[in-house]
């Protein structure tokens, strides 16, 4: 059998069995993070993103904004389980004669994004590969009690997100969004969503994720899907590398947000949907797949 039969994520469940986990972990593989096992109060979160030139950036985009896409597409992942993001490890693969110059905007980039979010880089590693590759680990911490899954949807939660979809790669948006961690923050401790991931690969595929972990169905409202100017549905619900955050909320805590949100107004949550319980209600997706 090959990559192209199976897909991304059919890869990722074969390779499920081969990674033992210990009873300790509370959760392994098949979310935005790890969750492990810390204090009395407090999870440790774990997650890794790889960059690679030619599929996440190109050495015609500025080294600062690839080194800043680097570290803050791990920030989005602590941001969607609701935690904050502590000690980060960077590793890069570079060409025998890449300039010295692209590697330090690289650094640069990683730099100023591990200042704005308190992170502090503790190691790394580098190598001599054929093309660019960036891989940072990420650490992060979560209140037990905030801590947000992708599995809790249930039938009749609201779905949100936290932003215009669509054309981020095409606008370059994908090289200088803001990770939505204040976001996060406030939705945990004020309304606790009971699911939540981010957009990385595409709303419909992000979505179908949440479905299958919740073992639930959804019905979008597709004229609500918030775009950004120039994108159309498909685009919103298929292009991804948005890294806005996609949640759930029960009816009660979906209207609340929403009066708040007309009071307040420093956050803006788009409902677009709704959970149901027939699991045969994914929404078609063409959302990007590695293989």
């Amino acid at each position: 059998m090959k990559l192209s039969q199976i897909g991304e994520f059919g890869l990722i469940d074969t390779l499920k069995k081969y990674a033992p986990v210990s009873k300790a972990v509370i959760k392994g593989i098949g979310d935005d993070t790890a969750v492990l096992p810390y204090s009395k109060s407090e999870y440790l979160l774990l997650t890794t993103d790889m960059l690679a030139e030619g599929t996440h950036f190109t050495r015609r985009m500025p080294p600062e904004s690839i080194g800043h896409k680097a570290l803050a597409c791990n920030i989005s992942d602590i941001a969607a389980m609701g935690g904050w993001p502590t000690f980060a490890v960077v590793s890069i693969g570079i060409p025998k004669k890449l300039s010295v110059k692209f590697i330090k905007d690289v650094y640069k980039g990683i730099e100023r994004t591990a200042r704005q979010f308190n992170i502090s880089i503790v190691g790394g590693d580098t190598i001599k590969t054929d093309k660019v590759v960036i891989n940072i680990a990420l650490l992060g911490l979560v209140e037990k009690k905030c801590l947000v899954t992708r599995d809790g949807a249930k039938a009749g939660d609201w779905i949100f997100v936290t932003g215009p979809l669509g054309g981020s790669f095409k606008s370059d948006r994908h090289l200088n969004f803001t990770p939505r961690l204040p976001q996060a923050r406030f939705l945990v401790e004020k309304f606790k969503p009971g699911a939540m991931m981010d957009i990385s690969d595409g709303l419909a595929g992000d979505l179908n994720h949440i479905l299958k972990a919740g073992r639930v169905g959804a019905r979008l409202d597709y004229a609500s899907i918030p775009r950004h100017k120039g994108a159309g549905l498909s685009q919103a619900l298929n292009d991804g590398e948005d890294f806005e955050l996609l949640f759930t909320l029960s009816p009660v805590k979906a209207r609340s947000l929403m009066d708040w949100q007309a009071r307040a107004k420093s956050f803006y949550f788009y409902p677009i949907g709704t959970i149901t319980a027939d699991v045969k209600e994914t929404i078609k997706s063409k959302s990007f797949t590695h293989f």
